[in-house]
């Protein structure tokens, strides 16, 4: 690899990405309960019978009162009725008072009359509620008498009873106009009204649970609610979280180490025979692909073991292959030579089906349309190109760019088109209303990476920094990431792990770097590679897997510790893999 003054812009993955040098202008944390006191032993402990007031657990913030109940609200809830009553006669605490009792017990049975008196019963503070719940039973009133088709009751009800509460005038409205054509508004869902009735009702009960207060009608999930909660919090607050919520357990406090972040190299691919620029795992997470300066791409299989194998070798290309970028569907890919053509490719087969081209100009970088049926390219005269499969020409414009488009990107929804038109700026268009917004940078952009959601942009400057950004309405900075090491060629970085919670960078000390995307704690180096490190891809469905592409010539991929070490000698693939070569004849 040829080293050049540290004046010139980064090489190669341009090479010649980026203009001559004259081109430059100038969580929240939680404290982890003892063992002694986890969930588990404070849910086992036993509960004394002693007054309204007493706490329980070791902070003293747990009132035993609310506990019992909600203990007892959800054993109702799972349909341990039996176990709930005993409960609340052991504990002496009532799930709800007679009150409470009495008010439900009618809405299920249908009492309107006197459940709306009960309500007023109850002593709630809030008017605004009390009218709230007392229009909800009423309207359910409404809607039975008309459903037997008692006309004259039911516009009593709205006139003397619903409209006084001076509350929700278009429902009354409504109402008002179902008298003329009860069918409107009514459904004939089934031929049992009563069956039909029970059911409303019970609507009508998980409505009121969000109108009155949480200690008049507990919510009946609320204990499910407190655990989801306590176990989010716990995840959130973990700086190595990357395993699914399906591995989350109430019977310890969630706590990962650096184990679960992909650290080992368990593969090492070395059918390229020069420099690896770029690789990319497919969306569907079965295939791999990568590019080189020995003018091929490659696409490598991963098996159900997760074994990778080469699945084709795609030659065609007279200069090094700069980018391979899977089609939304993954069952094609786009490569890019430098400053030459780009090729689309089939993976089943690995034939070259497509070629995309324009006189006199050579692409740089390219992508993919949302929906896969056309293509996209940042050219070297600083014009962005773009062609339907069949390579006919859609469009091609220049605008005010002063910069090769050395990367190129559209959101899913195709409203966006995102691309670097200065050294220090990115552009993001939009292509709906044709205007533009810009992210200006500090120094020169390198490289950049759309997340998952498209609401975030991985900004790689020339400056050894990488820059988080929203780009949802008003782009700002999120967060930063340092430690790597750039200085004359194109790294890139990619988002990665559970949600996407990290962020990791090649680096040309020959290190892979992984940052905690959020707080932007650097968590991890992983040493290996034999020159730098490129470009690095993280699996969209294995958490556990990560690839890097090198100057070494090799793809490392990358997994959990407990890998065993005799395995991973026997994955090594080596450039005498029997994967099949495709020559592509440009037709």
């Amino acid at each position: 690899m040829g080293v050049v003054e540290d004046t010139e812009p980064p090489l190669k993955r341009a090479k010649r990405l980026v203009d001559e040098p004259n081109g430059f202008s100038g969580n929240s944390s939680v404290r982890p309960c003892s063992v002694n006191n986890s969930l588990g032993d404070l849910m086992a402990r036993p509960l004394t019978s002693q007054g309204d007031d007493q706490t329980i657990g070791s902070k003293g913030v747990i009132k035993k009162s609310e506990f019992v109940r909600i203990i007892t609200r959800a054993l109702y809830s799972l349909g341990y009725d039996k176990t709930g009553a005993m409960l609340e006669e052991e504990s002496g605490i009532s799930l709800h008072n007679s009150i409470i009792k009495a008010f439900l017990q009618q809405v299920k049975d249908g009492k309107w009359d006197e459940s709306v008196k009960t309500l007023h019963r109850i002593g709630l503070s809030d008017e605004k509620a009390v009218k709230s719940a007392s229009f909800l039973l009423l309207e359910q009133k409404f809607l039975e008498l008309l459903k037997f088709e008692k006309i004259l009751d039911a516009l009593g009800t709205l006139r003397n009873e619903m409209v006084p509460l001076r509350i929700n005038t278009k429902r009354v409205h409504e109402l008002a106009s179902s008298l003329i054509s009860p069918s409107s508004l009514i459904s004939h869902t089934t031929s049992d009204p009563g069956k039909e009735s029970v059911n409303s009702r019970s609507k009508i009960l998980e409505e009121l649970q969000n109108l009155l207060p949480a200690s008049v009608i507990i919510p009946e999930k609320r204990l499910e609610c407190l655990v989801e909660n306590s176990l989010h919090i716990q995840r959130d607050s973990c700086v190595f979280h990357n395993t699914l919520d399906s591995d989350l357990s109430l019977y310890t406090d969630h706590q990962c180490g650096k184990h679960q972040i992909p650290s080992q190299t368990v593969q090492i691919l070395a059918s390229h025979t020069d420099e690896v620029w770029f690789l990319q795992f497919s969306h569907n997470g079965k295939y791999l692909a990568s590019s080189s300066k020995d003018q091929t791409a490659i696409i490598w299989e991963i098996n159900a073991d997760g074994k990778i194998s080469l699945k084709h070798t795609l030659v065609g290309h007279q200069k090094p292959v700069i980018a391979i970028l899977w089609s939304p569907d993954d069952r094609q890919v786009l490569t890019c030579g430098a400053e030459e053509v780009i090729r689309r490719w089939d993976v089943d087969s690995g034939d070259c089906v497509q070629m995309y081209e324009k006189g006199g100009i050579s692409p740089i970088s390219c992508g993919w349309y949302p929906d896969g049926q056309g293509i996209i390219a940042g050219m070297t005269d600083r014009s962005i190109c773009m062609w339907d499969l069949d390579g006919r020409e859609i469009e091609c414009w220049k605008g005010q760019r002063t910069q090769k488009v050395s990367d190129i990107a559209m959101t899913d929804d195709g409203k966006w088109l995102v691309s670097v038109c200065k050294d220090s700026v990115i552009s993001l268009f939009d292509r709906e209303a044709t205007v533009e917004r810009l992210i200006e940078e500090e120094d020169m952009i390198t490289s950049f990476s759309l997340s998952n959601d498209n609401k975030y942009l991985l900004v790689n400057l020339l400056n050894q920094e990488i820059r988080l950004w929203n780009i949802e309405g008003d782009p700002k900075i999120v967060s930063r990431y340092k430690g790597h090491r750039r200085s004359r060629f194109i790294i890139r970085s990619c988002f990665g792990g559970y949600k996407q919670a990290f962020i990791a960078s090649g680096s040309e000390d020959s290190q892979v770097y992984i940052w905690h995307r959020s707080t932007g704690k650097l968590i991890i180096e992983l040493p290996g590679h034999a020159g730098a490190v490129n470009c690095v891809s993280w699996s969209p469905t294995n958490l556990h897997m990560l690839a890097s592409a090198s100057d070494d010539g090799t793809i490392r991929i990358w997994g959990l510790e407990r890998i065993n070490q005799q395995n991973q000698k026997k994955q090594v693939q080596g450039s005498s893999s029997n994967g099949v070569i495709h020559r592509c004849n440009g037709n």
